[in-house]
């Protein structure tokens, strides 16, 4: 199916029509929207992970803070998803507002037809708060220009999922109690994993050492690595074994079948990159492992009985961590 918006959304930003600028104030996100990482300061990110942790001791102690009971969420999902639609989802009921959900395509208007723009158009009147995946790069700074709700983006393309970059960054400041001094290994497809691009562009604050394990065909795009101040310490490899002894996080990513006009080159690719036992060995104990999810083939089944195993707890905070978000842009945190 051909998506209505997809020569609008490229005239607008090739012909840079498009107003938009990040939102850099620090704890200033109220009714802010949420397209980029860059949209989030280091301040932000700070005050999200204090909030996000009183989250989770609420949760953990089965107490919601119903403190948006009268606000509604729109959850418009023109792509796929499990992890991302259920914890955004969870995160408002939890929250104790309520959420209107389109999480098939084929059942709303655009199946008939209606764009982008006429789609937020309609979830403006009937929420508080819009969340949007498109399979279109640039979709989601697109919706801004036609609401004057807050827009979060859970996903555009192989562009970039600032949220999911939020609960990364979240996981390992738990697990670490700091961020600053780790080395992080991100693995697989970095070329249409939108996952690595914003979580590049956020550890880029942060005093780490990153390493990009990918085959050359795989690479992340110059201007994401464009992006990465001048000093920081990035390394480019094929090889899985030249980062694994070093690294303290391993990021893993599946191959993006989705992303790929020539199946026949996303077959070549398959498992590429596999993390097994043998791989494990070689790690630090205190090292760990994650994954945006879902995975295919590129984190076997044993693994998960591992010590280094994160990428279940990982998901799991995506619930506290969009309530803290979510609970900011509404000004009731």
């Amino acid at each position: 199916m051909v998506l209505p918006d997809h020569a609008l959304i490229n005239t607008i930003i090739a012909g840079k029509k498009l107003i938009y600028k990040p939102v850099v104030n620090p704890i200033m996100l109220f009714q802010k929207s949420l397209v980029s990482i860059e949209d989030v300061s280091t301040e932000d990110i700070e005050e999200i992970f204090r909030i996000s942790d009183n989250m989770v001791k609420a949760l953990e102690a089965h107490k919601n803070p119903h403190i948006m009971d009268s606000y509604v969420m729109a959850t418009l999902f023109f792509e796929p998803s499990t992890r991302t639609r259920l914890s955004f989802e969870s995160a408002m009921l939890r929250l104790g507002g309520s959420v209107l959900s389109v999480s098939d395509v084929s059942s709303s208007s655009v199946a008939k037809g209606e764009t982008l723009a006429d789609t937020v158009r309609m979830a403006e009147a009937y929420s508080d708060i819009i969340v949007i995946r498109h399979p279109l790069e640039g979709a989601a700074r697109l919706a801004t220009q036609f609401t004057g709700k807050p827009i979060i983006n859970a996903g555009d393309g192989s562009g970039q999922h600032p949220t999911q970059t939020l609960l990364d960054l979240f996981t390992i400041w738990k697990e670490f109690h700091s961020i600053d001094g780790l080395t992080i290994s991100m693995v697989g497809d970095l070329k249409y994993g939108r996952t690595v691009h914003s979580l590049i562009m956020a550890l880029s604050r942060y005093d780490v050492t990153i390493n990009l394990v990918s085959p050359p065909s795989l690479r992340v795009p110059e201007h994401f690595l464009a992006k990465i101040p001048r000093g920081k310490k990035v390394k480019i490899t094929e090889n899985l074994d030249d980062v694994i002894e070093s690294s303290d996080v391993l990021y893993v990513t599946r191959i993006q079948k989705e992303r790929f006009a020539d199946k026949n080159e996303y077959l070549g690719l398959i498992g590429s990159y596999s993390v097994d036992e043998r791989v494990v060995e070689k790690m630090k104990k205190s090292a760990i492992i994650m994954h945006p999810l879902p995975r295919v083939d590129e984190i076997k089944p044993e693994v998960d009985f591992t010590s280094n195993a994160r990428y279940f707890k990982q998901a799991s905070y995506g619930v506290p961590v969009r309530m803290a978000l979510v609970s900011m842009i509404m000004g009731v945190a």
